[in-house]
């Protein structure tokens, strides 16, 4: 079971970034999966989720309007998105993918996820 994140990198403040997370080693198509992210020195914090369908996506109140999260679970390995937009300063974290027990509906906890991948890192300068 392997969820690797990729497309983080250093962007100025006011730019794009999409970040991909690639989900294999079993099917994901049935897991409601997220983004988390966390800021050096701080706690890990919930960014955005999508259920297992797509149908449904709930964002951080920091994040709403400016990050889109979605879903591609088309293929055998299942893939993440999340398109931010607006980048700002604070916004800078190390990015990580994360997937629920299959079935199970989207949440903002970081421990009711069983699946994490390893993290991109997103620095937004001023």
């Amino acid at each position: 079971v392997q969820l690797q994140a990729s497309g983080g990198g250093l962007v100025q403040a006011g730019a794009s970034l999409r970040l991909t997370c690639a989900a294999s080693g079993r099917t994901f198509s049935r897991n409601a999966m997220a983004w988390f992210r966390q800021a050096p020195g701080k706690e890990r914090e919930f960014v955005a989720a999508v259920s297992w369908s797509g149908d449904s996506t709930y964002y951080a109140d920091s994040v709403k309007g400016r990050f889109t999260i979605s879903r591609d679970n088309a293929k055998n390995t299942v893939y993440l998105y999340l398109q931010m937009n607006s980048l700002k300063p604070e916004d800078t974290a190390v990015y990580s993918c994360a997937a629920r027990r299959a079935l199970a509906g989207s949440s903002v906890y970081t421990d009711e996820y069983n699946y994490w991948g390893q993290g991109t890192l997103v620095t937004v300068s001023s």
